[in-house]
């Protein structure tokens, strides 16, 4: 690890590269050779869900790779589209009326944006207060100018709250490509790089503790797969592999393994506030009811993301006294 760690950045560039570029091209090649075999209903359905998120998986990295390359701007951009996305996705199956297209108007068109301008500025004092607190008290207001008072507090909650996970929660990851760390310049795409990674691996061990341990739903109501034995391992997963990943980060093993476990715990918390939403919203995925709202899915793979990655933002600028 500490040779590792004393490589130049375009060494532990490249690395990276090889690494998951190998990996990705190893599953593909496994998968499509199980692809040819005969498989029963069930096995074909599982098989098609993990092609389609294997072709989501192939399709972030290659993005990854070219907003690096491109630089933190064209990154910073490239994350702003997603949030446009993803809030889309969420807005389209929630209650709305005509009295709340000023605050959609406003959300999509004013609040996006200028968020990630300030972002782009590193103004990150008032990056991380303008929507909790600004946008929070003007969307009422704006909303209230619609003239429409039925289902009022609903209705306005649910904007505010998909500007808080699809806007606010994103935006934290390109941030961190922006944070001026001790002997860490240039290399702020490793943080991301970082929570992705720690935040999948959660997710994975979280789900194959479901699978083979016995289950304890916290709310059955609401996800029968979600149980703490099951969290716990998915967040200590996420420790381990953050602790395996600190020579690509400004952390000593211990505040790595201490970051990968927020990180990871976090976001499959965010998986399982959406799976609530989703519960409410009477669908199974975002992508449900794709042939009226078009939406594409994409704020199902998201959302561990937009609860991570404040968090972590957070703890990085806590940890080095920002």
């Amino acid at each position: 690890m500490g040779h590792l760690r004393a490589l130049t950045i375009s060494e532990q560039i490249g690395l990276l590269f090889v690494a998951l570029f190998g990996l990705l091209m190893i599953v593909t090649v496994v998968a499509v050779s199980r692809a040819v075999r005969e498989r029963s209903a069930e096995e074909s359905d599982r098989f098609d869900r993990f092609a389609r998120d294997l072709r989501a998986v192939w399709l972030g990295t290659v993005l990854f790779w070219i907003a690096w390359i491109a630089g933190a701007l064209v990154s910073t951009l490239l994350f702003g589209v997603l949030s446009f996305v993803a809030l889309r996705e969420f807005l389209t199956l929630t209650h709305t009326t005509r009295g709340d297209h000023r605050s959609l108007l406003l959300a999509f068109f004013i609040v996006l944006p200028l968020q990630y301008g300030i972002v782009a500025t590193e103004h990150f004092d008032l990056f991380t207060v303008f929507v909790p607190v600004y946008v929070f008290l003007a969307i009422p207001v704006v909303s209230a100018f619609g003239n429409d008072p039925s289902r009022f507090l609903e209705r306005t909650a649910k904007i505010q709250w998909g500007i808080m996970v699809c806007v606010y929660g994103m935006s934290h990851a390109p941030a961190l490509l922006l944070l001026d760390l001790p002997r860490y310049a240039g290399r702020g795409a490793f943080l991301v790089l970082y929570v992705v990674l720690v935040v999948a691996a959660a997710q994975i061990a979280q789900e194959l503790a479901s699978r083979w341990l016995r289950r304890r739903p916290v709310a059955r109501a609401i996800s029968r797969s979600f149980s703490w034995r099951a969290w716990w391992t998915g967040a200590l997963a996420a420790a381990l592999v953050g602790a395996l990943l600190y020579w690509a980060t400004p952390f000593k093993p211990i505040p790595a393994l201490v970051m990968g476990f927020l990180a990871g715990g976090s976001g499959t918390f965010g998986e399982f506030v959406m799976k609530a939403l989703k519960k409410d919203a009477g669908v199974r995925s975002w992508s449900g009811r794709a042939s009226v709202t078009g939406a594409v899915g994409l704020l199902d793979r998201v959302a561990p993301l937009c609860f991570a990655a404040p968090v972590f933002f957070h703890s990085v600028r806590w940890y080095f006294g920002f």
